[in-house]
């Protein structure tokens, strides 16, 4: 049985964690925000383009909902699903327990770079005509995360 991802980020953080401490003493706040986050989303990608070979063709949203099971596993997202169809899907998260996690672990202030910022790079690798926006994160302090997923059939 694979390692719920609220376990894997966990994992993950207690390493970046030090190695975004060690990267601020040695280059500064800014570099070592620019090197973690490109590092993260190349593997958010990546991870993206796994799933999608694991499928076999180009997913679309009924598949991302399908696989949205791993990222709430072990009660670490509460959503409240608003749409789903092959074009849209949309769904507000009302309790996230990586936020809760990050700041636990006194990393609160990267905890974007940890895990939302994974979200639209994951799409890259998934299916690169599938476009997030999102307006608000309980990450950076906001009462819900906004999910709005749209696929443009017009980009690939």
């Amino acid at each position: 049985m694979p390692l719920p991802i609220i376990e894997r980020r966990r994992i993950e953080a207690e390493i970046v964690g030090h190695l975004y401490r060690e990267l601020v003493e040695r280059m500064g706040e800014e570099v070592a925000r620019d090197i973690i986050d490109g590092a993260i989303r190349k593997a958010a990608i990546a991870h993206g383009e796994t799933c999608r070979a694991d499928l076999g063709r180009m997913p679309d949203f009924m598949d991302f909902a399908a696989i949205l099971p791993a990222w709430t596993a072990d009660d670490a997202l509460t959503i409240d699903v608003k749409e789903a169809s092959p074009d849209r899907l949309s769904y507000d998260v009302t309790r996230c327990r990586y936020a809760e996690t990050y700041k636990e672990m006194g990393l609160a202030e990267i905890g974007a770079l940890l895990s939302c910022n994974r979200d639209a790079a994951f799409c890259e690798g998934y299916n690169p005509a599938m476009k997030l926006e999102r307006t608000e994160t309980i990450m950076a302090g906001g009462r819900r995360c906004d999910f709005r997923y749209r696929l443009d059939r017009t980009e690939g």
